[in-house]
């Protein structure tokens, strides 16, 4: 099963996140731990692709699509902006000394650790998380 979730660059829009994740972890029976995994990544890649990548322009939307690799048991989502992309290399530590009391800063940190794999493609403006199911 593929299914994708079209949302506009608005952060109300990321109650659809969680309706969308709730569906697709209802719909392969995952535990509830895959499934908070899966909700924490993807909600800060939506906010990450609306307020970072999209700059919360009403014009500009954000993809997100899932897909089942059967093969592999790997549940694969696919986020994408329509900003220009970031250097995902370069981010600064969250746990380091000086960004430890940053109230922001922490997404991509918490994407890596709650999914199984974590890509950027498009200079950043697309990421694929990936979940062992």
């Amino acid at each position: 099963m593929t299914s994708t979730l079209t949302i506009s660059s608005d952060l109300k829009d990321l109650a659809q996140v969680e309706r969308f994740v709730e569906d697709i972890c209802s719909h392969y029976n995952l535990p509830r731990d895959i499934y908070g995994n899966i909700l924490v990544s993807l909600s800060e890649a939506a906010s990450n692709a609306i307020l970072h990548g999209n700059k919360s322009s009403a014009e500009k939307r954000v993809e997100i699509t899932s897909a089942l690799n059967d093969s592999e048991q790997l549940l694969i989502f696919e986020i994408k902006d329509e900003g220009c992309g970031f250097d995902y290399k370069a981010l600064p530590d969250p746990i380091s000394p000086q960004n430890i009391s940053r109230e922001n800063g922490r997404g991509v940190f918490l994407m890596n650790m709650l999914a199984d794999s974590v890509a950027y493609s498009d200079n950043g403006s697309t990421v694929a998380l990936k979940f062992k199911i």
